[in-house]
């Protein structure tokens, strides 16, 4: 009995010593994951503070135009650290049109603004969406953003969303996220997808800044829907393909050149053309120890004091 008594206890002890063992191994992986992914975030922001210094550097190369060389917009740099890689990448964060645009306003008080709507219409006309959609989900984005409670032809307030499985209302205030029109009445995942790489959700009421010196031969759509379709896509991509290696001195002599120059744009459209980019895409990928981290930003250059970031995600862009 004293032998089997023994070889009980024995057992159990090990069994304990066995958990115990886990337990603390469980606990030091933990400790060290932690660390690992803290320090991952760490490379993260240093690799923003970068980027905000290299923005404020543009700004003193030329206040007037935004230089795009040394070639910056889109550039994937990746840089080597100790056990891991750092990889950044720094674009134009206004070749897009701003879903906010489509009211004005100020002191949190939003309206319609007309030709922010002809201006999302002529968008999705341009990616060959049916007009009739577009309008209705233009209706339906100035409801959600603007603060009176009437909805417009076909849009909807408040009750076109209480009826849902999950009901919800209206924001009342601007879009944070793009990702946020996937809430408006009529957006489907057809038409968000079609639309997602040509917009984008400034902290502003202002119709989209768009830089010609920084747009892609892919974002040609942006001009087409400046033009209100008189410009035909073809002939924005030649537009974009027509641009000087060090860029065009100002707006105007981009409206002058090539395919533009028989383009009439009225004077509100003309003044969101500009040389000089005021908001940067960020994102930062930090592969350290086996760990990940993604931070996304939205960099805003004033016209006065240092680059400041004003969204910062620790996950992509949506």
């Amino acid at each position: 009995m004293a032998l089997l008594t023994v070889l009980l206890l024995v057992a159990v002890m090990a069994a304990v010593a066995v958990l115990v063992l886990d337990d603390i191994r469980f606990s030091v992986r933990r400790t060290m994951n932690a660390e690992t992914q803290s320090q991952a975030q760490w490379y993260a922001a240093g690799a923003e503070a970068l980027a905000r210094r290299q923005i404020n550097r543009l700004r003193d190369l030329d206040p007037v135009k935004t230089p795009i060389q040394p070639d910056w917009n889109g550039r994937v740099l990746s840089f080597p650290v100790e056990d891991g890689t750092i990889t950044a990448r720094l674009s134009d964060g206004q070749a897009c049109f701003n879903l906010n645009s489509v009211v004005e306003g100020q002191l949190e008080v939003y309206v319609a603004r007309p030709l922010g709507l002809q201006q999302f219409v002529a968008l999705g006309r341009a990616l060959n969406l049916p007009e009739g959609r577009m309008r209705a989900i233009a209706d339906a984005l100035t409801d959600w953003i603007d603060t009176d409670t009437t909805p417009r032809a076909q849009g909807g307030e408040d009750a076109a969303y209480a009826g849902q499985t999950q009901p919800y209302r209206t924001a009342g205030t601007l879009l944070a996220e793009v990702s946020e029109l996937r809430a408006v009445k009529g957006v489907d995942a057809a038409t968000y997808a079609t639309l997602r790489p040509y917009l984008c959700a400034l902290p502003t009421t202002d119709l989209s800044p768009i830089n010609p010196n920084t747009l892609r031969p892919d974002q040609a759509p942006l001009l087409v829907m400046l033009a209100d379709g008189k410009l035909s896509l073809a002939s924005a991509r030649a537009a974009i393909a027509a641009r000087p290696a060090s860029g065009w001195s100002d707006a105007n002599a981009f409206l002058m050149q090539g395919p533009m120059a028989g383009v009439q744009l009225s004077i509100p459209v003309q003044d969101q053309l500009t040389v000089l980019t005021r908001f940067f895409n960020l994102r930062v990928d930090v592969e350290y120890g086996g760990s990940r981290a993604v931070r996304t930003a939205l960099i805003e250059l004033p016209q006065a004091g240092p680059a400041r970031t004003v969204i910062q995600r620790w996950t992509l862009d949506e």
